[in-house]
């Protein structure tokens, strides 16, 4: 999973095998090792409400709704946004890139923008 930051706007993109894991297990989560602490990110199912995000004791976590989970898990959906007091949140799924890259991108969905 990765997290894009900037202001008040969180962006959020996940994998083929962690949407699956989160349609799953309600949960998918990772973390950065600050020296001293530990800085966790989540996204947590919930029954129902908008989605959401909160902060609290080195934890971010992002509110999904289990409609939302479950088209995203099950449709070709791209993604959902919304928006928590003054944070803008973007949740999406992560496609190939179509320029070159370094970065490991096996498990990412196929870019409906490559030309085949």
């Amino acid at each position: 999973m990765k997290i894009r930051i900037k202001d008040n706007s969180i962006r959020f993109r996940l994998t083929q095998s962690e949407v699956a894991e989160l349609g799953k297990t309600g949960i998918i989560s990772g973390q950065t090792e600050f020296p001293g602490q530990i800085f966790t990110y989540a996204i947590e199912r919930t029954e129902d409400g908008p989605l959401s995000a909160a902060f609290a004791e080195n934890r971010m976590v992002l509110m999904m709704p289990a409609a939302m989970v479950s088209e995203w898990v099950s449709t070709g959906r791209v993604g959902f946004d919304g928006q928590s007091g003054k944070i803008k949140i973007l949740v999406e799924k992560d496609f190939v890139c179509l320029d070159n890259t370094l970065e490991d991108q096996s498990d990412n969905y196929p870019n409906p923008n490559a030309k085949c």
